[in-house]
């Protein structure tokens, strides 16, 4: 009788599955860290950061004339401002070389699979997702946010998968 149970778990599962394919892009990796930096609070840091380095600039040429600090703190400023972009950039180098990411999201977790590479990341690794307009964005439960775990809507078959897909995701995740 259990075995019956499990067995008819499985087929569930594997009927309630979404297997979106896409190829990464930058878009979607920065979409996935800015997510992330957003939850923590990151993007005030950033930005406190990027006005010091301007004020440095503006009160070297105002209170010392100093302009040959300027081009310095400016170039500060934008280097701290582009972080998000160069890790997209990093990331996308790093993936992107394994091609089109055949995933399949079901009961038992996220298993995501290319040419060369099978991954699968049950619920318990995450805390939970959030929506962008473009991107559903899983977060692991570590307290940097390590892990994320980013699915394309474009790679859905259709809307009806997408509305599966958020099925799916809020019946193992919440909304963070």
């Amino acid at each position: 009788m259990v075995g019956d149970q499990g067995v008819r778990r499985g087929v569930q599962e594997q009927a309630e599955a979404v297997e979106p394919a896409y190829r990464p892009t930058r878009a979607d990796i920065l979409a996935g860290i800015r997510v992330r930096e957003r939850l923590r609070r990151l993007v005030l840091l950033r930005w406190a950061f990027v006005a010091l380095f301007a004020a440095l600039a503006v009160q070297s040429v105002v209170l010392s004339g100093w302009t040959s600090s300027v081009p310095v703190a400016v170039l500060c400023a934008i280097m701290i401002w582009s972080i998000p972009h160069l890790q997209a950039h990093h990331v996308l180098r790093t993936v992107g070389w394994q091609g089109e990411y055949r995933t399949t999201v079901s009961g038992a977790g996220v298993a995501a699979e290319t040419e060369h590479t099978q991954l699968l990341q049950r619920w318990s690794l995450f805390r939970g997702y959030r929506e962008t307009p473009e991107h559903l964005v899983l977060l692991s439960r570590d307290p940097n946010i390590l892990v994320l775990e980013v699915l394309p809507k474009r790679g859905a078959a259709g809307p009806v998968d997408v509305d599966r897909l958020w099925a799916i995701l809020d019946g193992h995740l919440t909304r963070v």
